[in-house]
């Protein structure tokens, strides 16, 4: 019933402004940035190394299709990594505190 979505971005501040959007929109309750983490990659056919953010967004899992459509809109790369995690299981009041945001 929940999820969290794993987006990488270019940087620190692109995880902010989509974050900021996901949360104005109520697609998701909360989000975490790790501001920065060196990703090796390939890419056409070669191997890439770059420094990114990660943004991880906790959401419902009826929200997810509309978080991937959003963040596909707002993110500055060609084939962004948008990935969901399903949460099994989680503590009862922070779940129902999610409910309570995203049904606001």
């Amino acid at each position: 019933m929940y999820s969290l979505i794993y987006i990488t971005t270019s940087e620190i501040l692109e995880s902010k402004k989509i974050a900021k959007k996901l949360l104005e929109e109520r697609l998701v309750a909360c989000t975490n940035i790790i501001p920065q983490i060196t990703s090796l990659y390939l890419w056409k056919g070669d191997i890439e190394m770059d420094n990114e953010s990660i943004l991880i967004a906790k959401t419902r899992k009826d929200k997810v299709e509309q978080v991937i459509l959003r963040v596909k809109e707002l993110h500055s790369y060609e084939t962004p990594c948008i990935l969901q995690l399903e949460v099994k299981k989680g503590s009862e009041e922070y779940l129902q505190w999610m409910d309570t945001e995203l049904n606001l």
